[in-house]
């Protein structure tokens, strides 16, 4: 196994967009011919658009972007602009009088710091889609979707942390897998191979994990935690996946987040994986799953560490 860059990843281009106070942004995937793509959405709040068309006994095969968004609800503006991109670039599923693209996403609440107003919307989402074809890149930490991405949400904001958007990605003979991830978790974020905490609920420096202060307030009764939580991702190959397949990797990819975020899935996370295949290499269905796991490992680390402190947030970088 080596680590590549997602870019390497065939079938794909990738781009980014923040506001003009860098305090939220989107992510998009595009693939011009068509993916074969599935989700699983965990959360007990999730944000989405057109994930009904991934379902395997629907008639949509193939999707043609998929983006990742902050703006809480306000940020599913974005496919709007995507596809609006993708159409002028005749890129979508031909119709006669025009073509029309198949843009699924997910957002996540980072209503938090700066000009409220200053939202993802359809413009953002058309610059981001022209910047991936422009020029295929991703920046880590306080880029894209996780510009306005804190984690560490059990106590409010006071205690919360730098969260952001991270990548990775590995190859195995000829089969390439990548992960994007925006952490805007409402638990910690865990170094899998320590156990340790490296970003989350803390007070003048120290963890105070969250799970415990969870357990802590059990006989407390419903406390509003609606903080603005969630953590959304892509997996993306250059293996081949038919579209039950696709649902399942989803499925699969997700144990990278509980790895590497607890508690995960919670009632106030909107917790949603998507997997898309644009290859044509063959490969074990199961191994192709591991992968997934792995790399979603890695972006949720890599969302973290890049992260840099802002006026109200610490970041991991910084704490050490």
């Amino acid at each position: 196994m080596k680590e590549i860059d997602i870019t390497e990843i065939e079938g794909f281009v990738f781009g980014q967009k923040e506001s003009e106070d860098h305090h939220t942004g989107c992510t998009v995937i595009l693939s011009q011919d068509g993916a074969t793509a599935g989700v699983d959405v965990r959360g007990g709040a999730p944000g989405t658009r057109e994930t009904d068309a991934l379902k395997s006994e629907n008639l949509v095969q193939q999707v043609h972007g998929l983006f990742l968004s902050g703006g809480s609800a306000f940020g599913l503006d974005v496919g709007a602009g995507v596809m609006k991109y993708l159409e002028k670039a005749g890129i979508g599923f031909d119709v006669g009088v025009t073509r029309v693209p198949v843009v699924p996403g997910a957002i996540l609440f980072d209503l938090r710091e700066g000009d409220q107003g200053m939202r993802p919307d359809a413009k953002m989402g058309f610059k981001a889609a022209a910047s991936a074809f422009e020029n295929s890149h991703l920046k880590q930490g306080n880029y894209g979707a996780g510009a306005g991405a804190t984690v560490g949400k059990g106590k409010g904001p006071s205690f919360s942390m730098k969260g952001g958007l991270g990548h990775y990605a590995i190859q195995i003979g000829d089969v390439k897998v990548g992960a994007v991830i925006a952490v805007n978790c409402f638990g910690d974020v865990i170094n899998p191979e320590t156990g340790q905490i490296i970003a989350g609920l803390q007070k003048d420096g120290k963890f105070l994990n969250s799970e415990e202060v969870m357990m802590s307030q059990i006989m407390e009764g419903q406390t509003n935690r609606f903080r603005g939580n969630t953590t959304i991702g892509a997996v993306v190959t250059n293996a081949k996946v038919d579209k039950p397949a696709a649902n399942k990797l989803a499925d699969m990819s997700h144990n990278g987040l509980s790895r590497t975020i607890r508690p995960s899935h919670t009632f106030v996370d909107g917790d949603t994986m998507f997997f898309a295949g644009a290859g044509k290499v063959t490969c074990d269905y199961n191994s192709l799953g591991v992968m997934a796991v792995r790399a979603v490992e890695g972006a949720v680390l890599n969302a973290v560490t890049h992260a840099k402190s802002t006026k109200s947030f610490l970041s991991a970088k910084d704490l050490q």
